[in-house]
């Protein structure tokens, strides 16, 4: 086995460091602040916590589970079992979420759904070839209509998370006001990356 999956690992995760970034920042730009802000250190104390902290300790929350699913993505490549790995990632999500304290069975499903989606995605990526993120994206899907298949799975994983993170909080119109903002600066963001990567009318 060569060890060009250990570059694209760094790849991969180099871009969703700077994914979770860019979420934070623009949450941070927009607020009201989605659910995930309220289970920060100094939770209320948010809008007086300097920028630059506020947004590494929210894309640390936002990393956690793509990270997660990302090492065992890499971990199944060198040979550990996929159940096992599965398993171990999920064990690892409910322990995040009980010390979180926004365990519940709707939340933790959400997230073992993203994480299967997720580790078959980067597992192909670190398998693939490519000397950036969007090169190996382009060469792992060879369409847009591919990739936007998988985008659209996770999508719907992150909606059950959503869905139980809201049912924690009362499902009142304002945690669903934070929900919704997080869901819609993830879309806009995904949606620029497509465009990157596939643009429409453009060269493959």
């Amino acid at each position: 086995m060569t060890e060009d999956y250990l570059i694209n690992y760094q790849v991969a995760l180099s871009a969703e460091e700077s994914f979770s970034r860019s979420v934070a920042l623009g949450l941070w730009m927009r607020r009201p602040l989605t659910a995930w802000h309220f289970l920060l250190p100094g939770m209320f104390l948010w809008n007086i916590l300097r920028r630059r902290r506020a947004i590494q300790q929210y894309s640390t929350l936002f990393l956690f589970p793509r990270k997660l699913a990302l090492d065992a993505a890499r971990q199944m490549i060198e040979g550990e079992d996929r159940d096992g790995l599965l398993s171990r990632a999920e064990n690892k999500i409910q322990e995040w979420l009980s010390a979180q304290k926004v365990y519940s069975p709707r939340v933790l499903h959400g997230h073992r759904k993203q994480i299967r989606v997720l580790m078959g995605h980067y597992s192909q990526l670190l398998q693939g070839e490519g000397e950036s993120y969007s090169g190996l994206v382009r060469n792992t899907y060879g369409t847009r209509e591919n990739y936007e298949v998988h985008v659209a799975r996770l999508t719907a994983a992150e909606g059950e998370v959503d869905q139980g993170l809201a049912e924690i909080q009362g499902g009142t119109a304002e945690s669903w006001d934070r929900l919704r903002a997080e869901q819609v600066q993830v879309a806009q963001l995904r949606k620029k990356e497509v465009d990157q990567i596939f643009p429409e009318g453009g060269e493959r």
